[in-house]
């Protein structure tokens, strides 16, 4: 009796769990067939929900970045001096990227409609995307990166960029246009 009560539990525990991983990525999924779709506008609730899975990414990409880290100082990887350095360097910029990209986001979750922060959490989106697929590509680090090269590259480029970026830059040129077209040129007046 006790132990069909631990193997129960266990399975709850279990189903919980993968209830949870697929319900990630269904966002992904989500978004993704948002972008190719023709009506790219989101919802305010939509807005939040994508800053908030690309916050869970970035949290993500910096737990990993501390496990390469890691794993170039304490020797763990098959990795010489100057392949070490050259990593390590790389790294340091991934951390900048991380740092800049969750900054953007939280000044996203304030004011949705700031262009520049926009921009901001693309560029950091693409760089770690391009670093954590170099990383995937060697053999030594493409454990501890996993599937999160080929996912950052989907939030970044159709899902962010589409969704969010390229709808957000349209507005502000609507915005910046409408002025001029209101302003209507005076009668020039000629001087005998």
């Amino acid at each position: 009796m006790k132990y069909e009560k631990i193997i129960s539990m266990g399975l709850i525990l279990l189903l919980g769990v993968a209830s949870f991983v697929e319900a990630e990525e269904d966002h992904l999924q989500y978004f993704l067939s948002k972008a190719s779709s023709k009506s790219i506008e989101l919802s305010k609730k939509e807005k939040t929900d994508l800053l908030n899975q690309l916050d869970r990414l970035m949290k993500q990409a910096q737990g990993i970045h501390t496990k390469l880290m890691q794993a170039i100082q304490t020797g763990d990887t098959d990795v010489r001096y100057q392949e070490g350095k050259f990593w390590m360097s790389k790294l340091e910029e991934d951390q900048k990227s991380i740092e800049t990209g969750i900054q953007q986001i939280k000044l996203l979750r304030e004011k949705p409609g700031h262009l520049v922060a926009s921009i901001g959490l693309y560029k950091s989106l693409k760089e770690l995307s391009e670093n954590f697929n170099a990383y995937n590509n060697m053999s030594f680090f493409s454990a501890l990166v996993g599937d999160v090269a080929p996912e950052m590259e989907l939030w970044a480029d159709p899902v962010f960029y589409k969704l969010y970026l390229l709808p957000l830059a349209r507005s502000k040129d609507i915005e910046i246009k409408a002025p001029q077209k209101e302003k209507k040129p005076g009668a020039k007046e000629k001087r005998p």
